[in-house]
């Protein structure tokens, strides 16, 4: 029979329909053949969430869509568009019908198919007595499907054609050996649904990256896959990190966001605007609108290529800034700072041989146009760029699914230019670019070459404070001292302002607040001296610490901590309040703290029981905060090296104190080195990457933050031998063992178990375990740690097992007794 209209079939399937087999629309979540959907009527998923039916987002009213939007919330909010190229300009003949060849068609008075689920012309059975054997559902998830009643087999479903929004539960297919790559294209402008100029999905010639697209043109690059991408922030109500997954499943490869299992209570939506943003969205009921969680690209600077060949955009300021990689300069002067499109050239020329060192930069987001090797090793892909002269730079990640070829490596190679890189605060990895630095071991020469002239200057330096104190008087001396002690402890050029304001103290005065550093003054010994109370004019009372002549801590050290401190202002920092240098004597005035040390609490038996659990969870804020403003939000970067707990001091109210930055580490500007022949710290404290190689960067910090938090919890301490008999060799090994047995609860220090809440303490035990993680790029930065010891439902992934070191004994009584210890290392050589 010649095929009549869609509305005129569809009047004779309503008249000759049997009765049985009707079913209300308006309630119902289903259509069925025979009964076509009209304007004014919708379908509603069971749970309410979702509706289906005609809207027009424009103000006149004058087209019309068939779409997807939520209905319980009085924003109207549509998800997904049918003929969102074919809108429908009369409404009043509208309908959407399901074909008895289980297609979708919608047609508009005339007869005309404005869209349809077929590929080829719609072919409808002209016997009405047929059985249904399909159905078209919309589900709670938000997704429309076709499915067959007999089995529920999916025919055709509405997620596998995504316009510009992302659900939870959808996929977005980035390749496939048969169908095409998907993409969410934005609308045309906020009334327009019509396809727009900006899209999203995957590199078409390399799945490990995203983009937006404007047109055929990279407007944003998002960061490399190496496992998973954290989106925004945590949310409260869901009990669970929000982030952005990429799966493999049979010849399918799939981007999707997570979301925790069980009921939602909130509604969470990705979507792609018409001006080109990505957006992570959130329905909040209290304010009655969408919250950003995530956004791309979230400024100017992380627009593609914003800064040029060789220059990144760093992300980690207050303000985001173009910036030239080490030994790279603008190429138009006129722009530092802002953006700079022309990029950066070498200040030298690259002179290639298998000598050159590689620099790194850790939290990078690394660049576009790299070379994929396969299979390789870390060792390995440092080997193949290091050989070839025409590797600038590499970078390395294990991959945690295996998502192409089964390979779990990535390893990346630049051949050229560098472009469009970041430095984020979060989420980054390490790059390694090539310089025109010889490695270590072509650089050696006679180490009394080095020595002499340096104590030769110290000599002079010290002859000419003495001078400055006892002649020039004290004000003057201030400025001189100044400039000698401090003016060269910059290895940046950025560190331009050199002067430090503070009190520059006599020895008499010290001497006499200090009752002639008389014994029953002394708060505390260690390896650089003794530390006494002492009192001022005006019943001030001060902590010296008095650095004695075979001290570890030396002059670099004593020039370090002024300098630091005396620009440092945090309420979990030590205050310096001034400094004095007479003859070989050299003092460092601090605030006094009545509680001294951490250590003087959790390792005394008689004393633990004081700090309670809520004490040593304010403590563990409070050094994890001051951390943070080391290495985020001070206006240098700065690695502190040696926090343990006797570096923790208490005030009187318990509120923690990071002291001691003798051996502090200042990242300036630009500054990214992170390899030192020079290792200081403390055992068991150091991380291994820092302890074996001499690799420093926030993350060796991080791992001794890690150890202080096992410490803190359990009152057990890292240098000592927890059970031999157990298998258990240190902390770290003991805190592993009850982590695998689900045990964790026995680690919590005895003396405080009945008041421990212990959601809170299993919490900082899994935070120390993925601290101390063996791989740095594993560990988290402070600013996720402070955020996820303040926020209980941030989802804390699953660490790995920590590399401890077997302890030594030394003595021939076997008594086990382990020589790691509280014991600073002044230098070890790395090798």
């Amino acid at each position: 029979m010649p095929m009549c209209s869609l509305r005129t079939y569809a009047i004779v399937l309503l008249l000759s329909w049997p009765f049985s087999s009707i079913h209300l629309l308006a309630s119902d979540n289903r259509l069925v053949p025979g009964m076509p959907l009209s304007p004014g009527s919708t379908i509603v998923s069971n749970d309410g969430t979702f509706a289906l039916g005609f809207f027009s987002p424009s103000n006149p009213k004058k087209h019309y869509y068939v779409g997807i939007w939520y209905n319980n919330i009085p924003k109207f909010t549509v998800v997904w568009v049918a003929n969102r190229a074919m809108p429908i300009t009369d409404p009043s003949s509208a309908v959407l019908a399901l074909t008895r060849s289980s297609n979708l068609a919608l047609s508009d008075g005339n007869g005309h198919v404005l869209w349809t689920t077929a590929k080829s012309s719609i072919n409808i059975s002209s016997s009405p007595d047929t059985t249904v054997s399909t159905e078209a559902m919309l589900d709670n998830t938000g997704n429309f499907i076709i499915r067959t009643l007999t089995n529920s087999t999916i025919l055709w479903q509405s997620f596998n054609h995504p316009t510009d929004t992302l659900l939870p539960g959808m996929n977005l297919r980035l390749s496939h050996k048969t169908h095409p790559q998907q993409r969410l294209t934005s609308w045309k402008s906020i009334q327009d649904p019509s396809p727009g100029a900006f899209s999203y999905g995957a590199d078409p010639n390399n799945l490990l990256q995203r983009f937006i697209w404007h047109g055929s043109m990279p407007h944003r690059r998002s960061p490399v896959w190496n496992s998973y991408l954290i989106l925004g922030n945590y949310m409260d109500n869901l009990n669970s990190t929000i982030y952005m997954a990429i799966n493999h499943d049979g010849d399918e490869v799939y981007m999707s966001f997570g979301m925790p299992t069980g009921p939602f209570t909130v509604l969470i939506r990705m979507k792609i605007d018409y001006l080109g943003k990505v957006n992570m969205l959130s329905w909040q009921s209290n304010m009655s609108a969408w919250t950003t969680l995530y956004s791309e690209p979230a400024h100017e600077c992380n627009v593609y290529g914003y800064c040029g060949p060789n220059g990144y955009c760093d992300n980690t300021g207050t303000v985001s800034a173009c910036k030239c990689l080490d030994g790279f300069v603008p190429r138009d002067e006129g722009l530092i700072n802002r953006q700079f499109s022309l990029g950066c050239r070498r200040k030298k020329v690259l002179r290639c041989s298998h000598g050159n060192n590689f620099m790194i930069y850790p939290d990078m987001k690394v660049p576009d146009k790299f070379i994929y090797s396969r299979n390789r090793s870390f060792d390995e892909c440092t080997a193949e760029c290091r050989s070839n002269c025409s590797c600038v730079a590499y970078a390395y990640s294990n991959i945690s699914i295996r998502i192409i070829d089964g390979d779990d490596t990535r390893c990346l190679l630049w051949m050229g230019e560098l472009i469009d890189m970041e430095k984020v605060a979060q989420g980054g990895e390490n790059l390694y670019i090539r310089t025109n630095r010889l490695n270590g071991n072509r650089r050696k020469t006679n180490i009394l070459e080095i020595i002499l002239p340096a104590v030769a200057s110290l000599l002079m330096l010290i002859c000419m404070l003495i001078w400055i104190c006892g002649i020039r008087g004290k004000q003057e001396g201030n400025e001189i001292f100044s400039e000698l002690i401090l003016g060269d402890i910059s290895t940046s050029c950025e560190l331009a302002d050199r002067k430090v304001e503070f009190p520059f103290f006599s020895f008499r005065e010290i001497a006499s607040a200090t009752n002639n550093f008389s014994d029953s003054n002394i708060l505390g010994q260690g390896g650089f001296g003794n530390v006494y109370k002492g009192t001022l004019e005006g019943n001030k009372e001060i902590a010296v610490k008095r650095l004695c002549k075979g001290s570890g801590q030396g002059v670099v050290e004593f020039k370090n901590e002024v300098f630091l401190i005396a620009k440092l202002q945090h309420r979990n920092l030590v205050k310096l309040l001034g400094c004095c240098i007479h003859g070989d004597e050299k003092l460092l005035i601090y605030e006094y703290l009545p509680n001294k040390s951490l250590d003087a609490f959790i390792f005394n038996a008689a004393r633990n029981s004081v700090l309670d659990w809520t004490t040593r969870f304010k403590i563990i804020k409070g050094v994890a905060r001051g951390l943070l403003y080391l290495h985020q939000d001070s206006r240098l970067t700065i690695i502190h090296r040696d926090l343990k707990a006797s570096n923790v001091l208490l005030d009187a109210e318990m509120h923690p104190k990071i002291s001691d930055f003798g051996t502090a580490r200042i990242f300036g500007g630009d500054e990214l080195q992170t390899n030192t022949t020079r290792v200081v710290g403390t055992y068991g404290y150091m991380a291994p990457e820092y302890a074996l190689e001499g690799i420093i960067s926030v993350k060796s910090d991080v791992y001794s933050f890690g150890v202080l938090l096992l410490e803190i919890v359990s009152g057990l301490k890292i240098g000592r031998a927890i059970d031999p008999t157990a298998g258990s060799s240190n902390l770290m090994a003991y805190a592993w063992s009850l982590w695998k047995d689900g045990k964790t609860d026995d680690l919590v220090d005895s003396s405080i178990i009945e008041s421990c809440s212990l959601d809170e303490a299993r919490r900082c035990i899994h935070i120390a375990l993925l601290s101390v993680q063996n791989n740095p790029n594993a560990r988290p930065l402070m600013s996720w740690v402070v955020s996820s010891l303040d926020n209980k439902s941030i989802e804390l992934p699953e660490p790995k097992e920590p590399m401890y070191f077997a302890h030594r004994n030394y003595g021939t009584d076997g008594a086990g007794e382990s020589f790691v210890d509280d014991m600073s290392v002044a230098t070890l050589e790395a090798r």
